[in-house]
């Protein structure tokens, strides 16, 4: 799983994922299937713009319902969903006219396959497509648009058809957390916005928000109280029948990170490296580990 950090994927997507890979081999054989992947569809919920929900105002949800803000254009059929021309899988798949993800999901067999893949290289973790004469300029989306869809479906490059099941729909699309982009269709320079459109008005740092009641439990509290109440549950879910914990493999990018901001690099590599000791360890916590701030952390880590 490649995943931009504010996707709600559930066990149920990776099933689902899992279930409708194999299907497509079974259907176009294995080789065949490497021209395919299965995709999946980011929504959010339409909330007014102009309301806060509280109890007060509740019922302003009562039409509030599921967008797929990124997929625009009627007769749907022709601008925003695209039948799948293979004969054996037209009658199951679609795909999304404009295929960005913000993710994706990838089986061992299908990486093999992609790496030798003419123009393909999916191997190799790589900046995005710039124009020569200025490399800050991308040409194909930003860094995140490349690594979670361009990269796998861009007709330039790997050129992997993207299959949305029709059947497995609902398994297959996945809540953008944020639930903001929805926002932005309509207004100047975005998904469905003119020129006479109102523009985006941005954030100057002034504002103050007033914050949620301190009483409230936040869950990593929650979470790290529970570890220090049972500390000799040192165990994962991996253990058992002298299995060890390996945790998730950890790989170098050719990536240049040098326009990170320092303070960013600094709480990264910190991260990286509390990370490295816990798996080390056998995949659990200790004292050290849950001795921060609460508040703090939740600061640092979304800088």
């Amino acid at each position: 799983v490649y995943t931009e950090d504010d996707l709600r994927i559930s066990p149920k997507t990776v099933a689902a994922y899992l279930y409708e890979t194999n299907r497509v081999e079974s259907l176009v054989g294995p080789e065949r299937a490497t021209d395919f992947n299965v995709g999946i569809v980011r929504y959010e919920y339409d909330f007014p713009e102009n309301v806060v929900i509280t109890d007060k105002t509740r019922h302003a949800s009562v039409n509030v319902t599921r967008v797929y803000w990124e997929h625009l254009g009627t007769p749907i059929f022709e601008k925003t969903v695209d039948k799948v021309d293979e004969e054996k899988l037209a009658p199951y798949y679609i795909s999304m006219h404009k295929p960005h993800q913000g993710m994706y999901l990838v089986t061992p067999s299908l990486l093999k396959a992609w790496k030798d893949r003419p123009n393909c290289k999916f191997n190799e973790i790589r900046n995005r497509p710039s124009h020569p004469s200025n490399p800050s300029q991308p040409t194909e989306g930003t860094q995140r648009v490349w690594m979670s869809s361009q990269m796998m479906y861009g007709g330039r490059h790997c050129n992997v058809k993207q299959l949305i099941p029709v059947e497995n729909f609902g398994q297959l699309t996945v809540l953008h957390l944020p639930n903001k982009n929805y926002r932005r269709v309509g207004k100047q320079g975005r998904l469905g916005g003119s020129d006479n459109a109102p523009k985006i008005e941005f954030s100057d740092g002034s504002e103050v928000f007033q914050k949620s009641h301190p009483s409230l439990l936040k869950d990593l509290e929650l979470h790290i109280e529970i570890k220090r109440q049972f500390p000799n549950l040192q165990t994962t879910n991996v253990g058992g029948k002298g299995k060890i914990y390996t945790g998730i493999r950890m790989v170098d990018t050719e990536v240049d990170l040098s326009g990170m901001y320092k303070n960013h690099k600094a709480a990264a590599q910190a991260r990286l490296d509390a990370y490295r000791a816990y798996v080390e360890r056998g995949g659990y916590m200790i004292d050290s580990d849950m001795d921060i701030d609460i508040d703090e952390w939740r600061t640092t880590s979304s800088i």
